[in-house]
């Protein structure tokens, strides 16, 4: 079988700074898909500590990337345990730092503004610093330029760059998107996809939709 095995954690043995994700990450609110990788000088390894902040396993909100994603150097994904609630004159967290301050804090007012899971979805492509708001949803094939900080959801196979993030263009007419969707290549077996690997990088849409 052609391709490299999903569970090597450094797949180019001359390059350790890129990393599977999957086999590095051992998380119980992160879910990875195969093949998605990290790209740092300092090692895919520290992925977990480095890129994914203020994610607390009591809120319960999950990070989701899918399958055969690239995640540029100094990617972030700021949770939902970064929210302070805004429903009062002041933001600051009173509560948290106890000795009295907690007393008669209500915790709806901090629950309402969790804004659920962020979802990555299938060959998605964040360039290098992109900041991803939490519960934002970015769809498959979408593309985040440098440093873009993503605030709202990113439908797919858009391109979206700036801050906040808009939407510069898409990669495909409508009707392609459709059809990309629908023929969801990432989730075929590796071995089709290596058999069909000049239509997908030749963006040969009939030959995939021949092979599914």
């Amino acid at each position: 079988m052609k391709g490299p095995l999903p569970n090597i954690k450094h797949p180019m043995p001359m390059h350790p700074r890129v990393g599977f994700l999957k086999p590095l990450v051992e998380a119980e609110n992160i879910e990875i898909g195969e093949f998605t990788y990290y790209d740092d000088p300092a090692g895919p390894e520290h992925f977990l500590e480095k890129c994914v902040l203020y994610h607390y396993p009591f809120i319960g909100d999950r990070l989701v990337i899918g399958r055969f994603c690239a995640l540029a150097q100094d990617v972030k994904f700021i949770m939902n345990g970064a929210n302070h609630a805004m429903s009062g004159f002041s933001t600051y967290p009173f509560n948290i730092f106890g000795h009295g301050w907690e007393e008669g804090f209500d915790v709806d007012t901090w629950r309402r503004e969790v804004r659920g899971d962020t979802i990555v979805g299938h060959d998605v492509w964040l360039g290098m610093e992109t900041l991803v708001m939490p519960g934002v949803k970015i769809g498959s094939g979408a593309i985040a330029a440098a440093r873009s900080v993503v605030t709202q959801n990113v439908p797919p196979y858009a391109i979206v760059a700036g801050n906040p993030a808009r939407v510069v263009r898409t990669r495909y007419d409508a009707a392609t998107v459709a059809r990309l969707l629908a023929l969801a290549w990432w989730d075929w077996p590796v071995d089709r996809i290596s058999r069909n690997l000049d239509a997908i990088r030749g963006a040969d849409l009939a030959a995939l939709e021949a092979a599914q």
